[in-house]
Formats: structure tokens, C-alpha cells, sequence
């Protein structure tokens, strides 16, 4: 009985499968992160998980790190396996050939090449499949992957830090600090997370920010400044640091000229940006409540294109109201402190023209709640929670 009591179900396993999928946080974009764990006569006898992009996926992982016989055992793992050559072999190979007698799958891959295809391969040789292990766990775990496969966009985060009566700053535009410690190293960590960081001119005129990653270990996510004039200053810290961390700017001829009094000028100003290392991305005007801004749309339909599946937007107000009423963002990071600053001048996260009836207010599914310190961040999904493919 007391056995029983103690013997593990697929989703025992499924979760420790996740845990041990994050390691791979922060280095496998735009590959989804993934664990693999495989148990004989109720004993783990291997582990894996995908270690870095262009490296070997979490079942082949797994299995070359085995030194046992695994006939007969068993496999869990988070996602499908690939069946197709891509920089690593296909994983249904090698599970084929190790012998596996039954392999638990937390969900399906969207992507085209997978797809399902991952597993009536092992059928056909035999194995037992069964999936739907955690699915919405497992499909939540993989957000950023699923939106950029099948919207081919980034997924796009919010995230801001006010005070308990909206502000993002004092009147005097005084920011340092709105949170303490704890919550301002789980943001590192975020950092470290999305592939991307965007925020607007304005940030960057009033906070010099460095927009880096300062978690030990952690990948500097590429800087995105949303710039259309081209103001961004020579000495900033973001171009200072241009050459070690990849800076795109991007900008628009058209706000650019209105802003220079000749063309020479504008032509030696991109050219000072790209010896400092920044890269130009011209992109198109859209108009939008009367005033020409960039299209983010069309920003974010170019990031995809470099590989970037995700991005954290630490924008201003004006930025984060902009991108919003775009309907690009995907989840919301809203950290709030228990401080008062008052001020009708002070500035709040999201700014703009604002919704007019309170029943047209974007609500956030799937809310959590955490705590850091003094400081509470509630996170939620835009547009609810990731939709299950339909097969």
C-alpha cells in the first residue's frame, strides 16, 4: 500500500520533465525549451534537457548520457519529438533505436515540419504514445515558441513598475527606485528570458539606461530603440556599449529630415551610429489618431526575421499605449510598490488617448500573483490563455 502510495504518475514525472527544461532559459531561442526523462522498472535512469540552440535536443541528451540498457523503458518529455534533420538529427530515431517501449508527451509541436509527424513515426516502429500529459502546463511553459511558430510574430511582454497611485516617476521625472531589490533581480531575470528589449526615445533621453542583463550568467537580450528621429544621444550608454551588444535602432527618414536642417547632416549621423556599432532598421510611418508613428507592426514583422521570437517592452507611456492599441502585446508584468508620490503631472505606464468606457477594458487571463519583498507583480495573458492547435 505504502508503495502505491509512493509510485509516481506521468504527471510527477511531466513536472520534473519542465524543471528540468528551464536550465535551458535564456540560451535555446527561438528553439522551445525541453526536458526529457527516462524511467525503467519505476527508476530514473537518465536525464536530459536542450542545452543551447544548435545543439542536441533534450531526448538525444538523455539518451547518449545513459549507460544502461533502456529496452523497455520509458520516455517523458515536453514537447513532441522532431522528426526531421535540422542542425541535429531527429529525435524519433534515436528513441526508435534505443528501444523505447512508451513515450509520455506533455503537447504537440505546431511546428509544420513536426507537427504530429513526431508521433505516428513512433507508432509505426511500435512504441506506445500517449500525450496530453500537463498539456496546458507544458503549452504555457513554451508561450514565447508557440506564438512566434504560429503567428510568425515576437511575442511581446509589458512590463512597468508604478507606485500604489500609477506613477512611474515623481513630477520631477525622479524613477530611482519605484521597487526594491527583489523585484528589480527578477526583472534581470526576465531580461535574461526574452530574446529582445524595446523602449522608446524617451527612456533613453531621460534614464540613460543601460538596458542589459546583470544576472550572473544571464544573455544580454538585444537592445531595440524605437528612435524615428534618430535623437538617440552619441555618449548614451546604449551606444557606448553598441559594439558589445547587439543595438537596433529603429527610425524613419521622413521624421528623421524634419528634424535636421540639412541631408548632409542625417547622412553623417547614421553614419557616426553605425561606426558605434547600432544597426539602422528603417521602418514605414502609420498613421494613428491623427499623427504619423512608426508602424510597429511592421517593426515587429522585421525583428521576427532576426530570429527574435520574443521581447521585453520596458517602454515609457507613450510607447506601451502605442504598441498596445496595435494589439501586439501578448502578456502584461505590472509591478506595484506600497508608495504614494502623487502628482497629476506624474507620469503613469500607459499613456495615449486611453478607452473610453470601463466595459472595453482589456482584462488579463491566467493571473498570477508573486511577491518580491514589499513590492506585488501581477502578470496575466492578453487575449487569454495559449490557444490548444486543433489537429
Amino acid at each position: 500500500m505504502q508503495e502505491d502510495r509512493n509510485k509516481k504518475t506521468p504527471e510527477d514525472y511531466m513536472r520534473q520533465v519542465l524543471q528540468l527544461a528551464k536550465q535551458g532559459e535564456g540560451k535555446v531561442s527561438p528553439n522551445p525549451m525541453v526536458g526529457c526523462i527516462v524511467v525503467k522498472d519505476g527508476k530514473v535512469i537518465t536525464t536530459g534537457y536542450h542545452e543551447r540552440y544548435g545543439g542536441f535536443h533534450a531526448e538525444r541528451n538523455a539518451l547518449l548520457n545513459c549507460q544502461e540498457n533502456m529496452e523497455g523503458a520509458e520516455l517523458y518529455v515536453n514537447l513532441e519529438p522532431c522528426c526531421h534533420y535540422g542542425k541535429t538529427p531527429p529525435c524519433t530515431e534515436i528513441i526508435i533505436e534505443k528501444k523505447i517501449k512508451k513515450v509520455y508527451i506533455g503537447c504537440l509541436d505546431s511546428n509544420p515540419k513536426v507537427r504530429g509527424k513526431g508521433v505516428k513515426i513512433l507508432q509505426e516502429h511500435g512504441i506506445v504514445v500517449e500525450t496530453g500529459i500537463l498539456e496546458k502546463e507544458c503549452r504555457i511553459f513554451n508561450e514565447v515558441f508557440f506564438h512566434y511558430i504560429e503567428k510568425n510574430m515576437p511575442f511581446l511582454a509589458m512590463k512597468y513598475a508604478m507606485t500604489l497611485d500609477g506613477k512611474i516617476a515623481c513630477e520631477s521625472g525622479d524613477s530611482k527606485w519605484v521597487t526594491g531589490e527583489e523585484a528589480r533581480a527578477y526583472v534581470q531575470s526576465l531580461r535574461n528570458y526574452y530574446k529582445g528589449i524595446m523602449v522608446g526615445i524617451g527612456t533613453v533621453l531621460e534614464d540613460n539606461p543601460m538596458l542589459n542583463c546583470r544576472l550572473q550568467g544571464g544573455r544580454n537580450p538585444v537592445r531595440i530603440i524605437c528612435d524615428s528621429k534618430l535623437q538617440i544621444p552619441f555618449d548614451s550608454k546604449i551606444l557606448q556599449t553598441a559594439s558589445e551588444i547587439k543595438t537596433i535602432i529603429a527610425w524613419n527618414p521622413q521624421k528623421a529630415s524634419s528634424l535636421r536642417s540639412t541631408e548632409r547632416n542625417l547622412e553623417d549621423i547614421k553614419i557616426k551610429l553605425k561606426e558605434q556599432g547600432a544597426i539602422l532598421l528603417e521602418v514605414p510611418l502609420k498613421e494613428k489618431d491623427g499623427m504619423q508613428q512608426l508602424n510597429l507592426n511592421y517593426l515587429l514583422q522585421e525583428l521576427v526575421k532576426q530570429g527574435i521570437d520574443s521581447i521585453l517592452l520596458e517602454g515609457g507611456g507613450t510607447l506601451n499605449a502605442s504598441i498596445l492599441k496595435e494589439h501586439l502585446v501578448q502578456r502584461v508584468y505590472a509591478f506595484i510598490a506600497p508608495k504614494l508620490v502623487a502628482g497629476a503631472k506624474a507620469k503613469s505606464p500607459i499613456e495615449g488617448s486611453g478607452i473610453l468606457k470601463m466595459k472595453h477594458a482589456i482584462e488579463l487571463q491566467n493571473v498570477e500573483t508573486m511577491m518580491f519583498g514589499k513590492d506585488l507583480c501581477i502578470t496575466g495573458r492578453i487575449g487569454g490563455s495559449v490557444c490548444l492547435p486543433e489537429l
